[in-house]
């Protein structure tokens, strides 16, 4: 029972494979608190940037619109007057706008949450189930909640008592001052208080951030069976290897088989392409290609190749350029005789090599050679 417990027992790291199917499901890593702190900043900004332009336009609309002319009378063009109108008042607006959608989009952006994921939206009977909700409100999640809502209060209510304190002279004078200056007066202050408002929350943001990921972390945690569970999915359980090795025969033939197992090394791409070179000293004049193939071919090759123990080496550049330049049975093409010499030398002294520690050497392609997945040749 301990044992079985323990296995069961959400101890372990999640894997990029579980973060990514949780992102898909929309699990994703949120903050409110960034998104209000963002807005409030773009809010402040504008205020402060644009809030002069957006009073003046619309003191200039109130103006014309309680202005009354003989010419008006005379001349009259609705249709004009709402299209002048209307324009002067809605850039502002859109400015504003602009800053309110950037804001929006910058703060999943900023967390790596950025784009749609459709399986959000798709119903979910448990977000109805009563006492689901009842275990988030009673629980570290309602905790945690609660602990910011307050820590909000108190420290916006702070700021804006400060605010209020500071600014009560500047107020209690606007008595005496124009309306013009005094709105203006009053738009500066709001923008400020605004711009201030939003260091507090840029702070409770700051806080709520780490916070949200580790509860996300925590919520993704794995077990050992979890985790093993997922390797075997990943490289295939013993049965799915088996048939995987039976589809490989039936896919080549006789004679590509026996070609494979006489091979010196096979090159991948990794997966998508792999070719299977023989050299002889003595008996080849230059490397044969004995054996090649992209996609489900390429992969019965390199089961082909560990079933006969023919080591597999990882050589994208190499393994393309001698895909699309030899055919099977052919001499590879002499402006690659020097990588492939390069590659064989390590290959006949791999157990030394293994021995010693020593990494595959790296090997460089003409340019001319340098093709990418769909056979095109690359600048």
């Amino acid at each position: 029972m301990a044992e079985g417990s323990d296995k069961d027992q959400k101890t372990e790291q999640p894997t990029a494979k579980k973060l990514l199917d949780s992102a898909r499901e929309g699990d994703v890593l949120m903050s409110r608190e960034l998104a209000t702190a963002l807005m409030m900043l773009a809010a402040a900004g504008w205020m402060i940037a644009a809030g002069g332009w957006f009073v003046q336009s619309a003191s200039d609309l109130v103006r014309r619109g309680l202005t009354l002319t003989a010419a008006d009378v005379a001349d009259f063009a609705p249709g004009e007057a709402l299209m002048r109108n209307g324009v002067e008042i809605l850039l502002p607006l859109a400015s504003l706008f602009a800053l309110a959608l950037g804001a929006a989009i910058a703060g999943p952006a900023m967390l790596g949450s950025f784009g749609w994921r459709g399986k959000a939206l798709h119903f979910k009977g448990n977000r109805m189930n009563p006492m689901s909700g009842l275990k988030r409100m009673f629980g570290l999640q309602g905790a945690t909640e609660l602990g910011k809502a307050l820590a909000k209060v108190l420290l916006l209510g702070t700021i804006g008592y400060w605010l209020v304190g500071r600014s009560l002279p500047a107020i209690m004078g606007m008595a005496s001052t124009d309306l013009t200056a005094a709105v203006g007066l009053a738009g500066k202050s709001i923008g400020h208080a605004m711009l201030v408002l939003a260091g507090g929350l840029v702070v409770i943001a700051l806080i709520d951030v780490p916070v949200q990921w580790f509860q996300r972390n925590k919520r993704l945690m794995m077990s050992k069976q979890e985790i093993k569970d997922e390797m075997r999915q990943s490289d295939g359980a013993p049965e799915l290897k088996q048939a995987q090795r039976q589809r490989a025969h039936e896919i080549l033939s006789g004679s590509a088989r026996k070609a494979v197992s006489e091979a010196t090394v096979v090159l991948t791409n990794p997966t998508h392409f792999s070719v299977a070179l023989r050299y002889r000293p003595g008996t080849d004049a230059a490397p044969v290609v004995v054996a090649r193939g992209r996609g489900d071919v390429a992969l019965s090759i390199r089961e082909l190749a560990r079933t006969a123990a023919v080591p597999i080496l990882e050589y994208p550049q190499l393994t393309r350029a001698i895909y699309f330049t030899a055919r099977a049975g052919r001499v590879i093409p002499e402006e690659l005789f020097v990588a492939v010499a390069t590659v064989l030398a390590f290959v006949f002294q791999l157990e030394r090599a293994a021995a010693e520690g020593m990494v595959q050497p790296p090997v460089d392609v003409p340019p001319s050679h340098h093709f990418d997945p769909e056979g095109r040749r690359q600048a």
